[in-house]
């Protein structure tokens, strides 16, 4: 406690509310909320990957943006908050990779990029265990997983959120009040559409701003002729975000390859190619960085790029 109070202390915030004590509050809630504001108020850029529905590639977005992030020289935390399907150790090949502990706070693990990662999947001890919690459960992990992990000085955290609009995506909501926004993951067909709406008034109801929405699985591009095929449809996601009145950062077509090095723990050296997927993300980290740090617009129209258009 003197430690985060002195950490306090010294911040130059003098509006900062976890500075002091609010009216009828516990000495150890203000203790849980003077640590989560000590560990949020040294990161610079909070980024929440949401998405509807399931099985859009929400994770694969999530950990190829900080990887990428992190190859521009950015300092980055990866958070999986997807307590009941944690994904993020298995694509980025850290399954198993032990969680330290120091002074109190837990120790994320590092990928070779230099990402930091906290996930749930870190700490079962079996690939068969199954996590089976009520709300508050949920509340309580993701609170200590912001506020007790190790994160240091950041210039991005991006958080994996489970699909819907349920307690894991409302709770960080509530948790991190400064978030810059969040990136909103579909694919084109209307099955997806129609729920990723759904998330976009989701964060319009938590003040949550929608930095941009993604549009994954869009079209097959052949590694052999270059022929792209839209095995699901194209351009949903752009005319949704018209629609809908916010920014669209991008397509990312299907692509085996990044399908294969998901599945084997090798998606960020995937990254690293020429791969139309790759090509893909770079261009999409490029608008998203633009969108956060210098206040640009994405546009609220079609982006033209691998998988849409002359691509």
């Amino acid at each position: 406690m003197d430690e985060k109070q002195n950490a306090c202390e010294g911040c130059g915030t003098a509006a900062c509310s976890a500075k002091g004590k609010r009216e009828g509050e516990s000495d150890k809630e203000f203790e849980e909320r003077q640590a989560l504001a000590n560990t949020l108020c040294r990161i610079e850029h909070k980024i929440l990957v949401l998405s509807g529905k399931g099985g859009v590639g929400k994770s694969s977005v999530a950990a190829g943006l900080a990887t990428a992030l992190a190859r521009r020289g950015k300092r980055v935390g990866l958070l999986d908050i997807d307590l009941h399907g944690p994904s993020i150790p298995g694509l980025l090949g850290i399954k198993g990779l032990p969680v330290g502990e120091t002074g109190g706070s837990i120790q994320p693990v590092r990928t070779p990029e230099g990402v930091v990662v906290m996930s749930i999947g870190l700490l079962l001890r079996s690939r068969d265990d199954a996590v089976i919690w009520r709300g508050p459960l949920k509340y309580n992990m993701i609170k200590q997983f912001l506020s007790t992990v190790a994160w240091g000085d950041l210039d991005y955290l991006i958080v994996d959120s489970p699909p819907g609009t349920g307690d894991e995506p409302l709770s960080v909501g509530q948790l991190i009040t400064d978030a810059d926004g969040a990136v909103i993951v579909t694919t084109p067909q209307a099955v997806a559409i129609d729920n990723v709406r759904r998330s976009i008034t989701f964060a319009r109801q938590l003040n949550l701003p929608v930095l941009g929405v993604v549009e994954n699985m869009s079209g097959y591009v052949c590694p052999e002729c270059g022929t792209k095929t839209d095995l699901f449809g194209s351009g949903g996601g752009a005319a949704m975000a018209c629609d809908m009145g916010v920014p669209f950062l991008g397509n990312i077509p299907i692509d085996p390859a990044m399908v294969e090095a998901g599945d084997e723990g090798r998606l960020a050296s995937y990254l690293t190619t020429d791969a139309a997927g790759a090509v893909a993300f770079a261009g999409l980290v490029e608008r998203l960085v633009g969108v956060v740090e210098a206040g640009e617009s994405a546009g609220t129209g079609p982006v033209v790029g691998v998988g849409q258009g002359g691509a």
